[in-house]
């Protein structure tokens, strides 16, 4: 059954907190202060900082991932293959430099340079999916940690620090409906009693029509924090369901789009981006 968030959720109503538009050029990019990067890393920030800005419109609800609201699990819709990379960039200018531990995809480091932006934002890499194209599978130990991704980030949470989610798993070009998501936040969430922060991506320009592009700019818009109920180390199958249903409902608000927990009759078929979970990781983390 699809499920509606509550429209207070959305942000549609208030100003934005950051504007493209109103950042003169790059100047406010480029002198934006972050203490506690190095040069090197304060000018590699800016340089990707300055590539989502062309994309991203506006942005609102920072006050729910400022530094002093940390830790958190923040969850986001995924629309286009550049969000991985461009949004962390630009909300850890926003933030002043502190990191958000956005849980990515391996292959993605395969791309040329963006393995070296991975390590920059200590990224937590997923090594669930095969490679594409197969051939370099091989690589993929170099890239599995000794310990799963879903406990990193539990760690990470329990030492104050924040995680990010796309919890479709999977590039979503659907302009109306998400995927009905995996359910690594919420367990987070459940486990470490630290809330989850809502987000959606929306694409004011994108035609309702068709698919949604890469070159479709976007705007961000972060809801209030979710507070879980008290912690459980293994929590009921029931209370797990319930609460993903909670939080992806809000992203569906703040995303524009519709959420149901089963997937539409077109997507249930595994594709080669999305693979038939294997694992537990593979059925909670690749989010």
């Amino acid at each position: 059954m699809p499920l509606t968030a509550d429209p207070s959720a959305d942000t549609a109503a208030r100003p934005a907190d950051w504007i493209a538009a109103d950042w003169a050029g790059a100047g406010e990019i480029l002198r934006r202060p972050l203490p506690g990067l190095g040069l090197a890393d304060r000018w590699l920030l800016r340089a990707v900082a300055l590539s989502a800005s062309t994309r991203m419109s506006a942005i609102t609800g920072l006050e729910h991932v400022r530094p002093a609201a940390d830790p958190f699990v923040l969850i986001l819709n995924h629309s286009t293959r550049s969000e991985a990379l461009l949004v962390p960039a630009l909300l850890t200018l926003l933030r002043g430099g502190p990191l958000i531990h956005f849980m990515a995809d391996w292959n993605f480091a395969l791309i040329p340079g963006v393995g070296f932006l991975y390590r920059k934002a200590e990224v937590l890499t997923v090594t669930a999916k095969p490679a594409r194209p197969r051939m370099l599978d091989r690589l993929r130990p170099l890239y599995r940690a000794d310990i799963s991704v879903l406990d990193r980030a539990r760690d990470a949470l329990r030492c104050g620090r924040s995680v990010g989610i796309f919890p479709e798993a999977t590039v979503n070009r659907d302009p109306h409906r998400l995927r009905p998501g995996r359910r690594s936040a919420a367990l987070l969430s459940l486990t470490t009693g630290v809330p989850v922060v809502p987000a959606g991506i929306r694409f004011p320009d994108a035609s309702p029509d068709r698919p949604i592009r890469d070159r479709d700019r976007m705007e961000l818009r972060i809801g209030p924090p979710l507070r879980p109920p008290p912690p459980s180390e293994r929590p009921a199958p029931a209370d797990l369901r319930a609460w993903h249903a909670t939080v992806m409902t809000a992203v569906a608000a703040l995303s524009g789009k519709s959420w149901s927990d089963t997937a539409p009759a077109a997507a249930a078929a595994p594709t080669a981006c999305s693979p038939p979970p294997t694992s537990t990781e593979a059925r909670h983390a690749t989010g």
